[in-house]
């Protein structure tokens, strides 16, 4: 784990492509002049007159591409810095995440630079040969007309994000399928309930303490890894954390107990759980739903007054929950492939996900009825295709969103639409309420 967490965290970053990308250009324009020295000369009279170019030529062209090059990476360059504003004051700093770390973004910057350096190193080893023909302007050019289709690609790419709707689709779809894989069946045992007996009987040995070796917010546990562990060590672990939250250093990340020798590995662990500086969505579906919770408390600030792009989180959000709804499994122990229990970890419970998902939004935007009206309607929604237990807990949620609104003050239509969906919730639910 500690291999993947600095694999993630060098593949994640700005500048791991533009190096890949750049080695590879490198390499191509050596291959490239290696074959103008060696193998261009033997094979020239059966090579069309029109795919080589002459010396002097070839200097003036590789001139012009390279300023062709630096103009098209300057305005991409600058592209981007006009969106991290536009994300930064307009949308959720977070979501700068989903834009910087896209593919497109980075295989557009890898590009200008495979062009620039190959173009840049070829010119340079030009001066070196006085050979007549050569074939590297071409691919040169070939290059070149490549980068200028990824140029169009980023212009049209980086208008899309610009779109909040388009911004919130794609946080929406990321959520959908970290939902699925996170509640996907595993390979190792997930429980409910375990003999609470057999717990008590394991807590009655010496306990010890796995301590975080770094600050930072808990971005990913490998559960796989962690119960093979615990079942090779013979101990049984108990996080006191949840994916997400935040740890400083010398916390105890773990409590176990050894069932069998003394452990003395208990580094191993940093394979296990990567601690980083920001949170991210790695397995962290609170911090993808806060996310569209900026987007739309930010369109509720007085400086925007957007309640539009607010209800459209709303209804996501709600799509977002119905899903979770539907996977949702409440897990705290887990088994290895013997059917011993290895890991003791309490889930995040969906009255958590549900009281962040809207807290915030029912309190910048109480005095909204709009936003009022669609949060109980997305509550209804996301009631009706849940469990009973869950049910319940939305039921009451909506009960907390409605203590917020000045009934007293309202409008009589407005009044009369909230009246007619919560009628309509308290109904579906069998509960009553003076509204």
């Amino acid at each position: 784990m500690k291999k993947t967490s600095l694999w993630t965290t060098v593949r994640d970053s700005f500048w791991f492509l533009p190096i890949v990308y750049g080695i590879c250009s490198i390499i191509a324009a050596l291959v490239i002049t290696a074959l103008d020295v060696w193998l261009v000369p033997k094979v020239s009279g059966s090579i069309p007159d029109i795919l080589l170019t002459g010396q002097s030529i070839s200097k003036q062209l590789y001139a012009a591409l390279i300023t062709a090059m630096l103009t098209m990476t300057t305005i991409s360059f600058s592209t981007i810095m006009v969106m991290l504003t536009t994300y930064s004051s307009q949308f959720s700093p977070r979501a700068l995440q989903d834009f910087m770390q896209s593919k497109i973004t980075q295989h557009v910057l890898g590009v200008y630079t495979f062009g620039f350096i190959f173009v840049l190193i070829n010119l340079w080893l030009l001066t070196e040969t006085n050979q007549k023909d050569l074939l590297s302007p071409l691919f040169t050019v070939v290059i070149t007309i490549i980068s200028l289709g990824f140029f169009i690609l980023f212009i049209h790419f980086s208008a899309r994000w610009a779109q909040v709707n388009f911004l919130i689709g794609v946080i929406r779809n990321k959520t959908s399928q970290l939902i699925r894989e996170t509640f996907a069946e595993r390979t190792y045992g997930e429980h409910q309930h375990w003999d609470h007996s057999q717990i008590q009987t394991i807590r009655e040995n010496d306990r010890q303490t796995i301590q975080a070796r770094r600050s930072g917010y808990i971005q990913q546990v490998n559960y796989n890894y962690l119960i093979n562990w615990a079942s090779d060590n013979d101990m049984v672990l108990e996080a006191t954390f949840q994916v997400g939250d935040y740890a400083p250093k010398g916390m105890p990340v773990f409590y176990f107990w050894s069932l069998g020798d003394k452990n003395d590995k208990l580094a191993e662990h940093d394979y296990f759980l990567v601690i980083g500086d920001e949170r991210t969505d790695l397995q962290d579906i609170g911090f993808s739903i806060e996310k569209l919770v900026e987007i739309a408390v930010k369109s509720l600030s007085t400086g925007m007054n957007d309640p539009n792009t607010a209800i459209n989180c709303i209804h996501r959000i709600g799509g977002l929950l119905s899903e979770l709804a539907g996977n949702y499994r409440s897990v705290t122990y887990f088994s290895d492939n013997d059917g011993d229990l290895r890991l003791i970890m309490e889930q995040k419970n969906f009255r958590d996900y549900l009281f962040k998902s809207f807290y915030q939004i029912k309190h910048y935007g109480k005095d909204d009825i709009s936003v009022v009206y669609n949060i109980i309607d997305t509550l209804y929604k996301v009631a009706i295709v849940s469990e009973a237990s869950i049910q319940k807990e939305v039921w009451h949620f909506a009960k907390y969103v409605l203590e917020a609104v000045d009934v007293e003050n309202l409008a009589s239509l407005d009044y009369q639409h909230l009246k007619d969906v919560t009628d309509k919730f308290a109904r579906y639910s069998g509960e009553e309420l003076n509204f």
